[in-house]
């Protein structure tokens, strides 16, 4: 494990040439001001390459949320740079943001977030809806067969169960092709089967749709689908581990609790 604040992330293979998705360097946040001031990104340098599943785990404050922010063009940096493809992203005002977010950046939150008049192809598809744009047929029935969706689309949020309803943002996160989507917590109100599932579809658009998902989790067993597991702590990317196995995940974590504990 490597404790510097300067440990770079370099999600790169000579197996699999792909450029990397989003770069982010010496990333620096902090809230607060004076003796109050806390710095929940101490640093961090990470690049993301393309058609990778990468999962974002640390203690409670480790600073993951914050870099999944920032990342994702949400949260300003105090200094540092996150760059999204070839556009420098932190150097953009809010409506440039804003933009492009709707159009290269796709989430799936913990919430459903599900618009209840709509039905589940209407909530999909409502990224290019309010983008003044139709959804491409086939690429919208490959997201779906792969979710298993295909006998919900008619369906109304209040209809299907809470397995459903969550599988539903899935597809709408990669329906406008985005470069890179975000998931938060995604199988945090899902019971297991349906969590394996999600797990499943995120892995499966990264190995075989070529979406590069990164991930927060909390739970090893999320985070065990991933390519590669990156663990924060106080704000530093202070480890990397390639194919993690659920084993491999809870050792490391229980390092970083102990070190955690002994500040």
């Amino acid at each position: 494990m490597t404790s510097s604040s300067t440990f770079t992330s370099t999600i790169e293979r000579a197996d699999h040439p792909n450029r990397a998705a989003i770069r982010a360097c010496d990333l620096v946040k902090t809230y607060g001001h004076g003796a109050t001031a806390v710095r929940t990104l101490d640093g961090v340098s990470v690049d993301i390459r393309a058609a990778e599943l990468i999962a974002i785990m640390g203690p409670s404050g480790s600073g993951k949320s914050t870099l999944m922010h920032v990342l994702a063009g949400l949260d300003d940096v105090d200094c540092g740079t996150v760059t999204l493809g070839h556009t420098e992203i932190t150097g953009l005002g809010e409506k440039a943001r804003t933009l492009l977010r709707r159009s290269r950046i796709g989430f799936v939150f913990q919430a459903f977030n599900l618009l209840p008049t709509l039905t589940a192809a209407e909530n999909i598809a409502l990224p290019l809806t309010l983008a003044g744009r139709r959804p491409d047929p086939a690429w919208l029935n490959t997201l779906v067969d792969t979710l298993g969706l295909g006998d919900r689309l008619d369906h109304r949020p209040s209809q299907p169960s809470g397995g459903p309803q969550q599988r539903v943002p899935a597809p709408r996160a990669p329906v406008t092709r985005p470069e890179v989507v975000f998931a938060d917590e995604p199988t945090g109100n899902l019971d297991s089967r349906h969590g394996q599932a999600l797990l499943a579809f995120l892995r499966d658009a990264a190995h075989n749709l070529g979406q590069t998902i990164v991930i927060v989790t909390h739970d090893p067993a999320a985070a065990a689908y991933a390519d590669r597991a990156l663990f924060l702590a106080d704000g530093r990317l202070v480890d990397d581990l390639a194919h993690p196995t659920t084993a491999d995940i809870l050792t490391q974590m229980a390092r970083l609790d102990t070190t955690t504990e002994g500040h």
